[in-house]
């Protein structure tokens, strides 16, 4: 029992450093890719239109609800209190710090972490990486950096339409428990609204975006020869990105705190 548990423990170390290995050699790639890489510029077009374009159906529902959450819970319970001011700081905390990286996350993990593992793991098992590799083309450069790029790149201006979206649909919620002008809405929200709001939502979605991006192209990359593995590359892509995404949120939130 002892020796099973000291071996998935040295196996799980070992996945996070191939992990870690894995993302240095797709850092690295990020220069050939962007001076040579024209072939893949097509790849990095068409994971932006899927992770992003396609994406903003699903982020503005889940946005517009949010706020309108907040607005009609928060808003007559801080009245009762006689705190109406404190709904800006909340929509702040909530829609754009806290709630909008986590949620967007969620959506491309949910749409993106199991296309690009099951896409790349069916790759692996059709023999087309190694067709790749016989001709003399790298299977990383070419293939995972146009998707580590297109991922990280979407998650970050989804997170900023989410944000946008969630805070000016609020305002259409707010007007059914006062009148308040748009240009006195956001004007509140902006005075509350601090560099360091901006900074952290910004830092969670790049975070995100790589590690999703970076586990997804792992688990694809980690098959071998049945195509049963397929599947279960996709299942292990969004079990795993969840995992890292929420740990990565709670320790970027407790360093904001903190500081």
């Amino acid at each position: 029992m002892i020796k099973q548990i000291g071996a998935a423990v040295i196996a799980k170390f070992e996945g996070i450093l191939y992990t870690i290995g894995f993302f240095g050699k797709t850092l690295k790639g990020l220069g050939h890719f962007i001076y040579r890489g024209q072939a893949s510029y097509k790849i990095l077009t068409m994971q932006i239109l899927f992770t992003f374009v396609e994406a903003l159906g699903i982020s503005s529902l889940l946005a517009l609800g949010i706020g309108a959450a907040v607005n009609a819970i928060g808003i007559p319970f801080l009245a009762s209190l006689s705190q109406d001011k404190l709904i800006y700081p909340l929509l702040i905390a909530i829609i754009t710090r806290e709630l909008g990286p986590l949620l967007t996350a969620f959506i491309i993990i949910a749409r993106s972490a199991t296309a690009i593992a099951t896409e790349i793991a069916g790759m692996v098992i059709s023999h087309e990486v190694e067709a790749y590799i016989s001709v003399g083309i790298d299977p990383v450069e070419h293939i995972g950096v146009p998707r580590f790029l297109g991922v990280t790149i979407s998650l970050f201006l989804l997170n900023i339409y989410f944000s946008l979206f969630g805070l000016g649909g609020s305002f259409l919620v707010a007007q059914l428990f006062s009148s308040m002008s748009a240009a006195d809405y956001f004007d509140n929200l902006l005075q509350v609204l601090t560099l360091s709001d901006i900074l952290v939502t910004l830092v969670k979605s790049i975070t995100f975006g790589m590690i999703i991006s970076i586990i997804a192209l792992v688990r694809g990359f980690s098959v071998e020869r049945a195509s049963t593995e397929v599947p279960v590359a996709g299942l292990k892509a969004v079990g795993s990105t969840f995992a890292w995404c929420i740990l990565a949120d709670i320790l970027i939130s407790a360093l904001y705190y903190m500081v």
